[in-house]
């Protein structure tokens, strides 16, 4: 059985491979594809086949995947081409006859209204029709989502957004990575749709409160209208058309898109997710 992962110099994407060491996939079964196959080196010194893959060059693709029994594609980072390269990807899985596809999509993609969304709905599209098995991890948000950015946090004084009091079901990259190994190396999982979200969920408000708390100084959760707080992003330096597309997620949250109700992701990985406090406590001690 031979696993590829593509964008496996991500950090998602590493800590799947790690996943799969981990659960003693022979390293010799496992492909890590990515653009930059340097910043593979300790992997493949451990035995993991690397390969050169570009979800833009279509032959690079199906080079990476020749052979290939499972693949994981991780969605793209580059927002407004992610549905050609994604479809790329699942034509070549096709032609290369694998066994599953698993896709990290979004959590609620059939119901959500996010900007965000569009893209991984599109995706899903591509796979229903692609006909090769697959299975969709709708992955919820991404606790470094804020812990990387607790620095300046901090330094504010204030944790803004305009998701009101909306619920977040948020848990680690390393959670969902642990997931999708799981589903990976399990049998019957084609056709399978998996809700992927934290235990625990918790307002913006609430993390502010725990950030506080955890460094002993004042944050509070500043909510903006959400043309503000894109502006707010933008003057930070994110893309004007990314940092609508954040405030617009941030409406999402407001209207309950990333809560995920159900304990598919605790289930894959048999153990609790990472609590937002210990994901804080912890970002802090290592800062």
């Amino acid at each position: 059985m031979s696993i590829v992962i593509t964008g496996a110099t991500g950090q998602l994407g590493r800590h799947v491979v790690e996943a799969l060491l981990q659960r003693n996939v022979p390293a010799a079964e496992i492909v890590a594809a990515g653009r930059s196959i340097e910043k593979l080196a300790d992997f493949a010194a451990r035995g993991v086949q690397v390969k050169a893959m570009d979800y833009t060059d279509p032959a690079s693709v199906a080079l990476a995947l020749r052979g290939a029994s499972r693949v994981l594609l991780i969605s793209g980072s580059e927002v407004g081409q992610r549905v050609d390269q994604h479809r790329t990807v699942i034509e070549a899985a096709a032609a290369a006859g694998v066994d599953l596809i698993a896709y990290t999509s979004i959590a609620n993609a059939d119901t959500t209204g996010m900007k965000l969304a569009a893209e991984h709905q599109a995706t899903e599209a591509i796979l229903k029709d692609a006909g090769v098995p697959f299975a969709v991890l709708r992955n919820g948000w991404y606790l470094e989502n804020y812990t990387d950015q607790l620095q300046g946090t901090l330094a504010q004084g204030a944790l803004a957004g305009s998701a009101g009091e909306g619920r977040i079901s948020a848990a680690s990259r390393a959670d969902y990575a642990e997931a999708a190994a799981a589903v990976l190396v399990a049998e019957n999982q084609a056709g399978k749709i998996y809700e992927l979200g934290g235990d625990h969920a918790f307002t913006l408000t609430e993390l502010a409160r725990e950030i506080s708390t955890a460094a002993n100084r004042p944050v509070v959760y500043q909510d903006l209208p959400a043309s503000d707080y894109a502006g707010l992003l933008a003057g930070f330096g994110v893309p004007e058309l990314f940092a609508d597309i954040l405030a617009d997620s941030d409406l999402g949250i407001a209207r309950g898109d990333l809560l995920v109700s159900g304990s598919d992701l605790r289930t894959l990985i048999g153990r609790p997710t990472t609590p937002m406090p210990a994901a804080v406590r912890s970002a802090l001690a290592s800062a």
